[in-house]
């Protein structure tokens, strides 16, 4: 028996300012900002189902940063998602592709995805 699951728990996304992330990141999933800032650099993106996100502005560093998404957003909608984003001022770095994703950027630099499932 494997002790390791084959289970992803949480993504942790490098961001310089945690308070200005945790409004970002709320905004865009639709979220109250509230909740703790854990030791002064961690914020836990309350999530429903799956993959848990963790905003942690102690290993930031350009190094760091998402080059290309590690993970997707999922969206029922893919062109309403498109549309909230880019009204929303947010940099989009790809148009929609095949019907079914585009990137985006947020105000890190860390390039994220957005998913038809």
């Amino acid at each position: 028996m494997n002790p390791i699951l084959n289970q992803i728990g949480t993504v942790f996304i490098p961001v310089s300012n945690i308070e200005e992330a945790r409004d970002w990141y709320c905004d865009i999933l639709g979220l109250d900002a509230e909740g703790e800032i854990l030791f002064g650099h961690l914020f836990i993106v309350p999530t429903t189902n799956g993959t848990g996100i963790v905003l942690d502005s102690k290993i930031f560093s350009e190094e760091n940063i998402f080059k290309t998404p590690a993970f997707h957003f999922n969206a029922h909608n893919i062109e309403a998602a498109y549309k909230f984003l880019k009204g929303k001022n947010v940099e989009l770095t790809t148009e929609i592709e095949h019907n079914h994703w585009f990137n985006f950027k947020d105000p890190y630099g860390n390039h994220l995805m957005v998913c038809r499932c």
